[in-house]
């Protein structure tokens, strides 16, 4: 059995374990609101949906991204909760679920002045789709002990040129046969 004295220190232990994970969290939490910037969107303002263009290629067993995009601005329709929206999609994205958390939308600003290029992705339902390599841009060596690889610059659709990306030639003739 467990004596007066011996249950109050207990007592005052958890209280004081308490306290101090909540003084953690608050510590967290002010960190964290510093970092985080509010978005908030209205009904009937235009905003870019966030798409992830996977390469195709493996590499270490893990498929490869190049940098998210943004494409065009839809028509919010409805305010689901503070971080969600509903948009208006277009009937070739019927695949898509409507509803997007703010962090993956981005404000438009309608100018008359803009002209947006609009090219037709073919999305996955989980809004990446399928990069194709358009041409090989350069070609490099590395010596290591005993072999040497060959690295190949890739350029990818619907990306500039500063995005090419390196990958070994050795899978890019296997995935892409005709490219060489």
């Amino acid at each position: 059995m467990l004596g007066p004295e011996l249950l109050q220190q207990m007592v005052d232990v958890v209280a004081l374990i308490r306290q101090r994970m909540k003084t953690a969290q608050s510590r967290q939490t002010s960190y964290a609101n510093v970092r985080r910037r509010p978005l908030e969107f209205n009904v009937g303002d235009n905003v870019f949906v966030k798409i992830a263009p996977l390469k195709g290629v493996m590499r270490f067993g893990k498929k490869g991204k190049l940098s998210p995009c943004y494409i065009e601005p839809f028509e919010i329709l409805d305010r689901i909760g503070e971080r969600a929206n509903q948009l208006a999609l277009p009937p070739d994205l019927d695949r898509v679920h409507n509803v997007f958390h703010v962090s993956m939308l981005r404000k438009y600003l309608s100018n008359p002045s803009h002209v947006l290029r609009h090219e037709a992705l073919d999305l996955l339902p989980n809004l990446s789709y399928e990069e194709v390599p358009v041409q090989i841009i350069d070609r490099k060596f590395t010596v290591l002990r005993n072999k040497e690889i060959i690295f190949v610059k890739v350029l990818w659709r619907n990306h500039e040129i500063e995005e090419a990306t390196w990958e070994t030639e050795e899978e890019m003739r296997q995935r892409y046969p005709d490219l060489f």
